[in-house]
């Protein structure tokens, strides 16, 4: 007799995850989308299941973290935002008259200059209708050809199992076809430049963008071409005129879509919970770090700038005397040495293969420091000399 398979279907197996990260978050509490400056910050650390598990249930970290009493600053002021949201608006004021030369002026120059663009309405019910109006606008404007504006228009990703969906400040379609995509920042461009690391930034979030718009692509037939220049929008010096340029995001591309495949799945994390673990707001501190501590976490000194939970997790980093709190360039280079004992034990020669090399490499380091001190010993004792 064949064996029959009791795999449950995928329609089932999508709601019961969904049943079981209400319940990790709260059955009562709604779940916080996961948006595009979050995905990047979990793609750029893809082995902590910690945050994985999190944001894939839709949990507030910034609640968690203070229900924790770890309480974080992680995230933008409220003026910053203000900031931003006025400034898109500026830039995207008579139908994106402003935002649309800017793309011609960086994209295509060579081109008849803009007499107009088309700039589809986007509404839908739910993130679901706005993701499939956004994709119908896109198939319509590639058709038609011309330039059209999609002003935030909402795309989605798996991730770890999970669809993810995203938001773009706009994608433009230029009139042979390409897409690109368009991110709006209120940080300055002085001179034609900006903060190095904030611009870094805003390729990383911009690379996912990339992503998931390649996906609607691969839809169509022909699929069109997704730019892997991005066009990043900013205030001129130190006025509110918007200015740009374009940002070559195919290295962050590729490192997103490659740690993006590395993340564990989020059902297999779930099913590796405790019963009854849950990340509500209303647990005790004692509950929320039970439950918090059931998920294996692995920090690093970035998570400082982005991630809530940071604070909790390097103290638990700095308590289990785990090397990763002193960086991943140090961490890859002690092998397996995973805490900071071992490698202190491993320097003094108490444990330790002698053929590795990073034990080597320790020894070696202790006896060089052994030297160097008996050398300052001795030399102090020849000044005391009369």
């Amino acid at each position: 007799m064949p064996r029959q398979d009791r795999t449950p279907p995928p329609a089932e197996r999508a709601t019961a995850l969904r049943h079981r990260l209400a319940e990790l978050r709260g059955p009562e509490v709604p779940a916080k989308p996961l948006d595009a400056r979050a995905l990047a910050a979990l793609a750029s650390n893809p082995g902590c299941r910690r945050r994985a598990i999190l944001d894939g249930a839709g949990v507030d970290k910034a609640r968690l973290a203070t229900g924790l009493g770890s309480p974080s600053d992680y995230g933008q002021s409220q003026f910053a935002l203000i900031r931003g949201n006025v400034f898109e608006a500026r830039v995207k004021a008579d139908r994106g008259a402003e935002l649309l030369r800017l793309a011609h002026a960086c994209f295509d120059p060579a081109t008849e200059p803009l007499a107009g663009a088309a700039v589809p309405d986007l509404t839908a019910d739910g993130p679901k209708g706005r993701t499939a109006r956004t994709e119908l606008a896109l198939r319509e404007a590639a058709e038609a050809g011309g330039w059209t504006l999609l002003d935030h228009p909402m795309l989605t990703l798996e991730v770890a199992g999970a669809p993810v969906f995203l938001e773009p400040d706009a994608v433009v379609v230029h009139p042979d076809g390409v897409w690109t995509v368009v991110e709006i920042k209120s940080f300055p461009m002085l001179d034609g430049s900006a903060d190095p690391s904030k611009v870094g930034a805003a390729a990383r979030q911009s690379a996912v963008y990339v992503l998931a718009l390649e996906e609607v692509a691969a839809r169509l037939d022909p699929a069109p071409r997704v730019r892997h220049e991005v066009l990043l929008v900013c205030p001129k010096d130190f006025s509110n005129l918007p200015t740009a340029r374009a940002v070559d995001v195919r290295r962050q591309r590729a490192v997103t879509a490659r740690q993006l495949t590395r993340l564990t799945r989020i059902e297999e994390i779930a099913d590796t919970l405790p019963e009854g673990t849950c990340f509500a707001p209303d647990r005790t501190p004692e509950e929320l770090t039970a439950a918090v501590d059931a998920v294996p976490a692995t920090y690093a000194p970035e998570c400082l700038s982005s991630c809530e939970l940071a604070f909790h997790c390097r103290e638990r980093s700095r308590a289990s005397g785990a090397v990763t709190r002193l960086g991943r360039p140090l961490r890859a280079e002690l092998g397996g040495l995973r805490t900071v004992e071992e490698v202190l034990s491993a320097a003094r020669g108490e444990s330790g293969d002698p053929d590795d090399p990073a034990v080597a490499a320790l020894r070696r380091a202790a006896a060089l420091r052994a030297e160097a001190l008996a050398h300052a010993a001795a030399a102090r004792e020849v000044a005391l000399c009369p």
